[in-house]
């Protein structure tokens, strides 16, 4: 059996969540809307979709944004701000990250927008990981075989020597399809203990 050399993880919904629904729950009803419809304006409309594979800047992603919800372009960045504001990095995990450098490889994963590489860096989070494999950047999305592949490249490790953990059944299924190992992220003591135990084999 191949020894784990390389650690992957997702970010949203794993190193960063969703903790307090609050802001975004008042967002939508400032609109007349539910919490869900909302959410996939911001993660699941046509737009959000073209932004993940980098066929739409993240900014313009928000333009349409706003237009959906007719707010002036003045009042996207306070949207913005407030969508994400229970949104919180959990540093638990960027630490154990950092415990594994340098006998193992860390690796981003990300379904993410253009402005993703520069939060990563404003928030020092790109310290953490040799390689960031960003979807926006590749004209790729989880569960797509192209990004793993890809971020296989980037790290120079075979699929055999990587565990994934992410919070989407899919992209676990996608990754573990490629040889890959993966953890399907629920609760963040539940899935470093399964990292751990991968590591130590």
């Amino acid at each position: 059996m191949m020894k784990i050399q390389a650690v992957f993880f997702d970010f949203g919904g794993v190193i960063q969540r969703t903790e307090f629904q609050a802001p975004r729950q008042q967002l939508a009803q400032r609109f007349g809307m539910e919490y869900d419809d909302i959410d996939n304006i911001v993660f699941n409309s046509p737009t959000a979709k073209q932004a993940t594979v980098g066929e739409l800047a993240a900014e313009k992603h928000w333009e349409a944004v706003a237009k959906r919800l007719k707010v002036g372009r003045n009042e996207i960045a306070d949207v913005e701000r407030e969508f994400f504001a229970g949104d919180v990095i959990d540093h638990s995990i960027v630490e154990y990250l950092r415990s594994l450098r340098p006998r193992f490889k860390t690796g981003l994963i990300s379904n993410a927008w253009s402005d993703m590489r520069e939060y990563l860096v404003r928030q020092k989070l790109d310290e953490v990981f040799d390689t960031l494999t960003i979807s926006a950047e590749v004209g790729a999305a989880k569960p797509e075989a192209k990004i793993y592949l890809l971020a296989l490249e980037q790290a120079r490790v075979e699929p055999k020597a990587v565990v994934f953990v992410d919070d989407v059944p899919a992209n676990i299924e996608a990754c573990e399809a490629l040889g890959m190992k993966g953890i399907l992220f629920r609760d963040p003591l539940e899935a470093m203990n399964e990292l751990k135990k991968l590591l130590k084999e």
